[in-house]
């Protein structure tokens, strides 16, 4: 017989000095936000570490500055701003590699708290959307809470735990967050999308980070064939693939027929699609994202976005400047294990300028910009204007096709960039 508690005497377990564990988008647990950030008063210095955070997060609040800190392993919108203050801080490291801060004792966890699925027949509940790094966030923490939430797909893979290892448990049936990146691709997202599609081979297997220009490059591949998936996040594009027999992972070098991911966030469209769906395994990220792993898939593509790109070829993805803006994630990992692949293609797929037109090609990076691909890895670039290859192209000649694709008002600048960078013109 299951006990479940309330969400007050949940987070009772958590002490002040603790290192507490979020789970992740769709899971992010804001339930137990809301109840910690009520015990403020008489918490001090408990830090939490998290990738993705979605919704609330009322503990990343300045008002809570003295009770919560919030470590950042991939920063986005709900912890932002305390991530950028005195309240956080980040931390730059591969995405496959934070199960190995957990169990190495780098980042020892006190409380994992997650969201989960209900307990089947023989006790088990599954890290629903998001297994990615949780799976080792629930095997090492010394204490685990969890809130069970009817709504939460079951998933297969890597995700199962049993009911017995979770110290408090809470019934909470709520809508999941959802996101939808579809609806938000506009003409120009459309533009690379097709252009990306141009050079994805028959057979291949993909990697889609996360947005609308991935999500417009699955729009248009509804005409090629025998495609797999072995990605770090699933959202929306993908359903209609595999309904269409257009991704079947026949042709995968590793975990044939199987959709392979650890996380997704989309609509509820993608959540119905993957509850007790066995063609599709959440596995954990270091096993996902270990480059070794990737490059067993033949024709391996990884599809990925950026923020800007100097004309030498370095791709700052996860900071404005000095403002830190996203995180490294899985970009290098894929990036790496694509070109390692027989036949793969490491993508950059961006917009020629932001939608405030600033541009994203650059003669340099901003000051204090993180570089997450360098030039030494980047490979194919794919910008609204067309695709250049800067593999083995030297600076003059990655300058000269970067240009070539750069925004029509944005060549002039760069020309001048260039010719006073190489003292000669391109």
């Amino acid at each position: 017989m299951i006990n479940y508690v309330s969400a007050e005497e949940a987070v009772s377990v958590v002490k002040s000095g603790d290192r507490i564990f979020g789970h992740g988008s769709a899971c992010t647990p804001n339930l137990f936000y809301d109840e910690l950030a009520k015990r403020a008063p008489e918490l001090r210095n408990v830090e939490l570490v998290s990738i993705t955070q979605q919704g609330n997060v009322a503990i990343a609040k300045p008002e809570y500055k003295d009770s919560f800190f919030i470590k950042s392993l991939f920063t986005s919108t709900p912890v932002r701003e305390a991530v950028n203050s005195e309240r956080g801080d980040f931390v730059p490291i591969f995405l496959s590699e934070i199960p190995t801060l957990f169990k190495n004792g780098m980042l020892p966890l006190d409380v994992a708290m997650v969201t989960v699925s209900p307990p089947d027949n023989h006790g088990y509940c599954t890290l629903g959307t998001s297994v990615d790094v949780a799976r080792a966030a629930v095997d090492t923490a010394k204490k685990i809470i969890a809130i069970v939430n009817p709504k939460m797909p079951r998933v297969h893979g890597d995700g199962m735990i049993h009911y017995s290892r979770i110290d408090k448990m809470v019934w909470h049936d709520e809508e999941l967050m959802t996101l939808d990146y579809g609806a938000k691709v506009t003409d120009i997202e459309m533009r690379i999308g097709k252009n990306v599609a141009e050079i994805v081979d028959d057979e291949a297997t993909l990697q889609m980070g996360i947005g609308t220009i991935p999500d417009a490059v699955l729009k248009c591949l509804g005409n090629h064939k025998n495609l797999g998936v072995h990605t770090e996040m699933l959202s929306d594009g993908i359903v209609d693939l595999i309904l269409n027999d257009v991704v079947n992972n026949k042709y995968k070098g590793t975990h044939l027929n199987r959709t392979i991911t650890s996380f997704c966030f989309g609509t509820k469209k993608l959540y119905d699609f993957v509850d007790n769906n066995p063609s599709i395994a959440f596995m954990d990220v270091q096993h996902v994202n270990f480059p070794i792993n990737i490059m067993k898939n033949k024709k391996m593509h990884a599809i990925n976005s950026a923020i800007e790109i100097d004309l030498t070829g370095q791709v700052c993805a996860d900071s404005i400047g000095t403002y830190q803006f996203s995180g490294i994630g899985g970009q290098m990992d894929f990036m790496r294990g694509a070109a390692l692949s027989e036949g793969g293609k490491p993508i950059m797929a961006i917009s020629s300028r932001t939608n405030k037109g600033i541009p994203r090609i650059v003669p340099y990076l901003k000051q204090g910009a993180g570089v997450v691909t360098t030039r030494g890895h980047i490979h194919y670039v794919c910008t609204e204007y067309g695709t250049v290859n800067l593999y083995g192209k030297s600076l003059r000649e990655r300058a000269k096709a970067l240009i070539g694709i750069s925004h029509p008002d944005d060549r002039e600048m760069l020309d001048i960039a260039a010719f006073e960078r190489f003292k000669c013109s391109l």
